[in-house]
């Protein structure tokens, strides 16, 4: 079953941020991943956004996802992000 890995973004610190954009694409491809948005132009049709921008990921199954966030070469990815954003990401299964 399809999994989406969803993450909502707020940018502190674009230069070190642009750092992490650029290396999470290769991890996101090597788990069989790839980007269905990434940043878009978010608008909340109810409720309210906690941040302002929106990245949604596709993988063939949950533990492709899980593999991606436990690669290797995320992680080092991940690195550029922390104290670059506020970052919340969730994985959930799709139907």
């Amino acid at each position: 079953m399809t999994a989406f890995v969803i993450a909502s973004v707020e940018v502190t610190d674009p230069e070190r941020y642009q750092r992490y954009m650029a290396l999470t694409p290769a991890a996101v491809a090597a788990a069989g991943g790839r980007f269905l948005v990434r940043g878009g132009s978010p608008e909340a049709l109810e409720g309210s956004l906690d941040r302002p921008r929106i990245v949604v990921l596709e993988f063939p199954d949950r533990a492709a996802a899980n593999a991606f966030y436990a690669s290797a070469q995320y992680q080092q990815a991940r690195e550029h992000r922390l104290g670059a954003a506020e970052f919340t990401m969730i994985v959930v299964d799709g139907v």
